[in-house]
């Protein structure tokens, strides 16, 4: 197997592209977004292309008078590339890039590039280089020409960049052995999962349209040092930090990978098992930035790939974020779907209290307060309650150990039945 290589090239210089039945807002905030994936990979916009008509041309994604308009303006103004806004498909993909004589890439090729330029730990490279593989396997006939034009730039860089002539009988091995490297740390992500499990801690999931403001808010609360930036994807791997509240009970939160419209599949494959931090959560923390004007689109998105995840039957609090940059207020600011909403500022902690007491509910729902004298030869009881719960009073009597705790419901009928036989 050839060594990895990486690029690292002068920036592109792309034009956007796309297709739409009108000129509408979701058109326009969808280039808008794509301008940022762009940006965020490296590159550079140089302006914008929409052909309106009802759908995307089967063979050629455009009609043949825009490619022409095209071609014309990649002669004249020294443009490399072109990046369509929907994903192409092979032959969409093989007849542009003969038909421009340029570089093409499409928006799945661009969110693969910017995952692995994010991807820090072994099991993200490992499943980014799993999503970039399993995309070029369905494209890698005839794409002999146009892959002598993917050095540098966007489109051609991270983990899953090999040698150019690997062919469709190596990518296939490749693939096999990562996905045998990735099992392992799924079932190491699972023995990690089965000791939270044990431990008397709930757990959050923090999930959210990408630039939300989730790693901000992480790092607001838990004193975590994970990456902020304003561009989009700006933290890819998982972070789990723990969230010690006032009255000493925890929370553990997970920050995880943001999601964007038009997710590509092989990504929420690749990623299945970093995304099922989401499954098993016990509440799911939904960021959203409310001073987007895409804000209800973004949301519509969130939900979508959470109930692709099946994780659609969870609690949701909902945290409307980036309220200072909203000059009218935030009280209209609602969503129907969560069990809870806090307007918040993740920057200047604005709302904090209120979030922070709405953790401490969620504990209390889950939780039993008991008040119980324990004989001395069941004393092994309170290991146990000190271990799972919040021991408020603990007082040595004659005839035992008053108890006056919190403890969790599913150790409460174990605690009950260990004390009956006594």
């Amino acid at each position: 197997m050839q060594e990895m290589i990486e690029n690292r090239d002068a920036a592109e210089r792309v034009l956007l592209v796309a297709v739409a039945p009108a000129e509408n807002d979701e058109i326009k905030e969808s280039l808008s977004e794509l301008k940022e994936l762009v940006r965020t990979a490296g590159g550079t916009v140089e302006g914008s292309v929409l052909q309106i008509r009802e759908s995307v041309h089967p063979a050629t994604y455009l009609g043949k008078g825009k490619i022409e308009e095209i071609s014309e303006r990649i002669r004249d103004s020294g443009i490399t590339g072109i990046v369509c806004d929907d994903e192409l498909s092979p032959a969409q993909y093989n007849n542009l890039t003969d038909m421009l004589d340029t570089k093409v890439l499409d928006r799945t090729m661009l969110i693969l590039d910017i995952f692995a330029s994010r991807a820090n730990t072994s099991e993200g490279k490992i499943q980014v280089e799993l999503a970039q593989l399993r995309y070029r396997a369905a494209r890698l006939t005839g794409l002999g020409k146009s892959l002598s034009r993917l050095g540098g730039g966007i489109g051609t860089r991270g983990p899953g960049e090999k040698k150019l002539e690997m062919d469709r009988r190596l990518i296939g091995k490749r693939i096999s052995v990562l996905k045998e490297e990735l099992a392992e740390v799924r079932c190491h992500r699972s023995l990690i999962r089965e000791k939270r499990g044990e431990a008397p801690h709930r757990t959050a999931a923090i999930v959210g349209y990408t630039n939300a403001g989730k790693s901000t808010l992480l790092n607001r609360l838990t004193g975590a040092s994970v990456l902020t930036e304003d561009a989009l994807f700006a933290t890819l791997d998982p972070t789990t930090r723990a969230l010690e509240l006032p009255d000493g009970n925890e929370i553990l939160l997970t920050d995880t990978v943001g999601f964007i419209r038009k997710l590509p599949h092989e990504l929420i494959e690749a990623f299945r098992s970093t995304l099922e931090e989401v499954l098993y959560s016990d509440l799911i923390v939904h960021v959203v930035d409310a001073s987007n004007p895409d804000m209800d689109r973004q949301m519509a998105v969130v939900y979508e790939t959470l109930y692709s995840l099946g994780a659609g039957g969870k609690p949701v609090y909902t945290l409307f974020n980036k309220i200072d940059r909203i000059e009218n207020g935030h009280s209209p600011l609602m969503d129907p779907k969560a069990d809870r909403v806090f307007h918040i500022s993740a920057l200047s902690g604005e709302g904090f209290p209120e979030l922070i007491s709405g953790f401490r509910d969620f504990i209390l729902e889950g939780q039993i307060l008991i008040e119980r004298l324990i004989p001395y030869q069941a004393a092994g009881v309170i290991s146990l309650i000190r271990s799972q719960g919040i021991i408020r009073e603990e007082e040595y009597r004659n005839d035992g150990i008053f108890i006056k705790a919190l403890v969790p419901r599913s150790l409460y009928g174990k605690m009950e039945s260990t004390l009956s036989g006594t």
